[in-house]
């Protein structure tokens, strides 16, 4: 299964990179509706890196193990090591359109769990991902272009 979402915010492309690569800005760009704890990660995600977190669904936790692989100013992929999927990568990738304004590209590949709990728990998640990324474009626009107006006062 592969599915991608695009959207532009206007900020530079380093600050977007930046943002994205913060463990912090899991938990701001996330659905009110869809909990999230983190429970282990550095500060600013690097090659290598893991992130544990639960994602709750209404009343069900879903604790998650994703790994930081293929870091460069352009972008990162966090690849799942523990969770709901067989197997699920995210490729954020960062596009310079000019110098105050970066397009983002979300590529997710994911594959199903065999077992039928969790194929019934990943093929709701992945029913949700337009959801999902439409919320987390929106969440991000307003974080860093208000960080932009801010800066530029």
């Amino acid at each position: 299964m592969r599915y991608e979402h695009r959207f532009v915010v206007k900020a530079p492309l380093a600050e977007v990179a930046s943002f994205h690569r913060s463990a912090a800005s899991m938990g701001a760009i996330t659905p009110p509706l869809i909990g999230v704890r983190l429970h282990s990660a550095p500060d600013l995600l690097a090659e290598g890196d893991s992130m544990d977190f639960t994602l709750w669904l209404g009343p069900l936790p879903v604790r998650w193990l994703a790994q930081i692989e293929q870091v460069s100013a352009a972008g990162f992929s966090d690849r799942q090591i523990r969770g709901p999927f067989a197997q699920w990568v995210h490729r954020h990738i960062f596009e310079a359109i000019d110098g105050q304004s970066t397009r983002v590209v979300d590529q997710v590949t994911a594959t199903l769990h065999p077992h039928w709990f969790w194929k019934g728990v990943g093929g709701s998640m992945w029913l949700g991902l337009p959801l999902l990324f439409a919320y987390r474009g929106w969440k991000t626009r307003q974080l860093l272009e208000k960080a932009a107006v801010g800066a530029a006062v």
